[in-house]
């Protein structure tokens, strides 16, 4: 390691934990008006403080770094076709059922949660394809409650009968895609999409349930979405969550819509602003907060990415595997030669530069298999 890396190394352990004890906090304020949603989130942030010292136990038990998240696909299938789509791109959805992964069944996937959440995982991201396809899966893992879920959706499902659900597991957060205004939106995800989403948020913000949405940041749209006047929009919508999403071009052809470097320390820059502006609203960046935290975090340094057969990735835009959370379970899939290398590389100089540092090195991981 560089003289310049040891100066920049950072307790990740601490650095997240008391990361996620800020933000419960301000989950908590911001949701105060609400009596159910706030004793809800006072719970959650009772059960995180337990989680920190599961997370602990593992370290000292079994030198073992458990994640604060994950990132799992539970979907195969999405009735939408969004120009760019990772999930397409990467196998996961596929319209031809011949075609399509091998998919993990309810009661697999509320028991690769049980055993996070007795680790010590805090969140797991759900993704597809789009997830509120497998209502199934959503009503089994939504019974473990020492987790929160955000749902990562196009909110076109979100109907009286998800409201209902919703209204009954409030571990379950949906955070609804957009691309920023409606022309922007309609031009990547179909005609029509973006006023369905807003729809959706607007019945959301009837029903007072905390959500947020998703936001891919390109070339041609991170000025708008990160101006006072989406965001204000945003506001008055109800989202509490906005997440900024860099995009990675998995496509040929799309290369001009990711940001440079330059872009990159301009979207930073313009999160900063936001954050001090909108204390009401929690930003997340990716990979863009990953430079608070000495670069990737991925492979289980932070997080990793669970395909829908179990397969552990060390994220969704990195399709690399060498083991099964099923046969394995997560501690097998932490300890994978495949992360270990990945994580030994990164140490030696893989850091954040801008852009997904696991797709600008995927030629690397492809050989470490």
């Amino acid at each position: 390691m560089t003289d310049i890396q040891e100066e920049n190394k950072i307790d990740l352990a601490v650095y997240m934990s008391d990361g996620i004890a800020r933000l419960m906090a301000k989950a908590y304020k911001n949701v105060l008006s609400n009596p159910r949603e706030a004793k809800f989130a006072f719970r959650m942030q009772q059960t995180f403080s337990k989680s920190e010292k599961r997370r602990k136990k593992v370290k000292e038990q079994e030198d073992l770094d458990v994640p604060t998240f994950l990132i799992s696909s539970i979907s195969t299938t999405c009735n939408l076709h969004c120009k760019g789509c990772y999930a397409r791109s990467n196998g996961i959805a596929n319209d031809v059922v011949a075609d399509r992964k091998a998919t993990l069944t309810p009661q697999q996937w509320r028991d690769i949660f049980t055993e996070a959440a007795e680790m010590g995982v805090n969140f797991s991201l759900l993704a597809g394809g789009e997830p509120m396809m497998r209502r199934d899966i959503l009503e089994a893992v939504s019974e473990v409650k020492d987790m929160i879920f955000p749902i990562f959706t196009n909110g076109t499902l979100i109907g009286p009968t998800y409201l209902e659900f919703l209204r009954t597991h409030l571990n379950m957060v949906p955070i609804i895609s957009i691309e920023g205004n409606d022309t922007a939106t309609d031009e990547r995800r179909g005609r029509g999409v973006f006023q369905r989403a807003m729809q959706a948020m607007e019945r959301l913000k009837q029903e007072q349930l905390f959500f947020g949405t998703s936001i891919t940041v390109t070339t041609e749209n991170y000025h708008k979405v990160t101006s006072v006047e989406f965001m204000d929009q945003m506001a008055a919508c109800g989202c509490k969550i906005v997440f900024f999403v860099e995009y990675v071009p998995t496509e040929v052809g799309t290369e001009h819509l990711a940001l440079d470097e330059a872009q990159v320390m301009e979207l930073e820059q313009r999160m900063e602003q936001l954050r001090k502006t909108y204390e009401n609203i929690i930003f997340f960046s990716f990979p863009g907060d990953e430079k608070e935290t000495g670069g990737c975090m991925a492979s289980g340094r932070g997080f990793f990415h669970i395909g829908p057969d179990g397969s552990a990735e060390p994220c969704p835009f990195s399709p690399f595997s060498d083991s099964n959370v099923v046969t394995m379970g997560l501690r097998g899939a932490l300890q994978s030669p495949l992360f270990s290398k990945i994580r030994d590389a990164r140490a030696l100089g893989w850091e954040h530069t801008g852009g997904c540092t696991l797709y600008e090195h995927r030629e690397e991981i492809s050989k470490l298999l």
